[in-house]
């Protein structure tokens, strides 16, 4: 919950939003356009079909997302979700929030390197205001 918040945020503070998942780029695009959201987000990089090798911890899609928004690791960070999520992160020299979303990730995101967790996006919106 709150994603959308922190997408808002972003642009009102002029932060650039790319998604990095491991999900489909198509479902991604699918459901900001469903949602409204899709003049907030600058890149969508989803696993590439039938390549499990582009997935995180690979930091492959962190790397075409930086390249694309034309900027480098120490301008960037990335919210993720799992400890393969930071260590995707780490492998690409960006710093990553843990997202907490379910009981017993805080311990899994600090313990994979996380900068700082949150438990709400929420939370992450009120820091960019």
């Amino acid at each position: 919950m709150g994603g959308e918040s922190v997408l808002r945020a972003c642009a009102r503070s002029g932060r650039l939003v790319s998604v990095v998942s491991n999900n489909a780029g198509s479902a991604i695009e699918a459901y900001l356009a469903e949602h409204g959201l899709t003049s907030y987000v600058a890149g969508v990089f989803g696993r590439a079909p039938g390549d499990p090798s582009s997935m995180k911890p690979n930091p492959r899609l962190l790397l075409e997302a930086m390249e694309a928004a034309g900027t480098g690791p120490e301008h960037c960070i990335f919210i993720g979700d799992a400890a393969r999520d930071v260590e995707a992160g780490e492998a690409a020299g960006v710093h990553t929030i843990g997202y907490a979303n379910k009981p017993g990730k805080n311990d899994k995101l600090a313990a994979a390197g996380a900068i700082a967790i949150v438990e709400s996006m929420s939370a992450i919106a009120i820091a960019l205001e």
